[in-house]
């Protein structure tokens, strides 16, 4: 796959916990704008993969870099070496996490926790920070819960709230781990919904989930990952309906 115009580069990335290694030489590229959806069974990888490339997990060997630039650590001659933290939490911004489990502040309103970040990390104006947080409340079909605590809310509701949140920094790429697996079945498409308008409106993502429909209805490169390395990819109605690897073929006929 041509890495011109990447988004995204992840070059021979190796990471282990222990004596487990958990990702084996992973490479991937995502051009802007693409959507890139990963799919593969529990402990395959996915979830570490997403976390390398924002630099929550730091590679053992290879290297990320997002839009060109090396994620977590600068090049010196042929030397890698790891970024300071202020400097590694500047490049986080640009990069979009949505967790499983949402992660909002408790103790803070829905508006308080799109805000804090851009006013915060950014040093944005309070008042030009909350008029962006309404619009994009308005964005993710909240527009009436900005006073809301995330006590008060749905999973589904808290978790737009989250996609909000993650969308307020302007990050040039968006992860997304799992982002309907802590949801009751019938909140998953109110999700669901929210990532494919973003995907129709040209933002580069990641999505690691299990939803096959919406792989097939978004992605523009499916990813099947299984034992820490990447065993397929390809666009969606080639892996999804013609997977070449043994492994694609058992995992697909347990979960289409």
């Amino acid at each position: 796959m041509s890495t011109q115009g990447a988004m995204v580069e992840v070059r021979s990335v190796r990471k282990s916990f222990g004596s487990l290694e958990v990702l084996k030489g992973v490479d991937l590229a995502v051009r802007t704008g693409e959507v890139a959806v990963v799919l593969g069974p529990s402990g395959s990888g996915k979830s570490t993969l997403l976390r390398t490339i924002n630099h929550l997990e730091k590679v053992d060997s290879g290297s990320v870099s997002v839009d060109g630039a090396l994620v977590g650590y600068k090049q010196s001659g042929n030397k890698l070496y790891e970024l300071r933290e202020r400097e590694i939490l500047k490049q986080r911004t640009e990069i979009g996490f949505v967790f499983q489990n949402f992660n909002l502040f408790p103790h803070l309103t829905v508006l308080d926790n799109i805000t804090e970040a851009p006013v915060s990390a950014l040093g944005r104006p309070k008042k030009g920070a909350v008029e962006s947080a309404r619009a994009l409340l308005a964005r993710v079909g909240l527009a009436d819960k900005a006073d809301a605590y995330p006590r008060q809310l749905s999973g589904g509701q808290q978790q737009r709230v989250a996609i909000a949140r993650a969308l307020a920094l302007e990050p040039k790429l968006l992860l997304f781990d799992e982002p309907t697996s802590a949801l009751d079945p019938e909140l998953v498409g109110e999700v669901l919904d929210v990532i494919k308008d973003l995907a129709h409106q040209g933002t580069t993502m990641i999505v690691v989930t299990h939803e096959i429909g919406f792989a097939r209805e978004v992605a523009d490169t499916v990813v099947f990952m299984d034992g820490g390395r990447i065993v397929e990819q390809g666009p969606p109605g080639e892996v999804l309906d013609h997977p070449r690897h043994e492994r694609t073929k058992s995992f697909l006929s347990k979960v289409l």
